[in-house]
């Protein structure tokens, strides 16, 4: 996976028009969904509790916007304006899939086996977690995240210095998300 240089306030920018027009199409899609709904399956007629009896169909416009948007937002990702809200999504993606992996109701913790591995000096294991603080650390930038990010670069730091020990070299563009698969 190669590492990408983004810039900050159009990774940001974008970001948040992304997020204000998929908020913006729930709501239309819901209120409209649920409109539809009512007008073609509801109850005309009041409660006495000063209810119309229609919640249901509501929460299914609602469901329905949910879908129709996540469909939506699913065929636009491709477009190159989201190229850097998916570059950012892929890296978190990897984060996760690397810090830790899910089986049947337990949580096995990957990062540990890499860190573990580290301490012998695997070339594959340092050069993941070279992958993972480098882009960690990206990421926490963008995100405006800056509580941890000198641990992160300490981390960093000790990997590199562990593989210069070594004479290992750490090239990140080698970083492939199968390498994980070992752990």
């Amino acid at each position: 996976m190669k590492i990408l240089t983004i810039d900050k306030d159009t990774y940001r920018k974008k970001t948040n028009l992304v997020m204000v027009g998929f908020v913006g199409c729930l709501a239309v899609l819901a209120i409209l969904f649920g409109s539809i709904l009512i007008a073609l399956f509801g109850s005309e007629g009041i409660t006495e509790s000063g209810s119309t009896g229609n919640f249901h169909l509501n929460v299914l416009g609602v469901i329905l916007a949910v879908i129709a948007s996540s469909f939506i937002m699913n065929k636009v990702k491709s477009h190159p304006y989201f190229d850097e809200i998916m570059y950012v999504w892929k890296l978190k993606q990897a984060h996760h899939r690397i810090y830790r992996i899910y089986r049947i109701y337990r949580i096995y913790r990957k990062l540990a086996k890499i860190k573990e591995k580290a301490t012998r000096n695997e070339h594959n294991s340092l050069l993941i977690l070279a992958f993972y603080y480098t882009t960690q650390q990206q990421v926490f930038t963008l995100d405006n995240n800056t509580l941890t990010i000198t641990a992160v670069q300490k981390s960093l730091n000790e990997v590199y210095e562990q593989a210069a020990e070594m004479n290992l070299t750490l090239e990140l563009d080698d970083f492939t998300v199968d390498l994980l698969d070992r752990y």
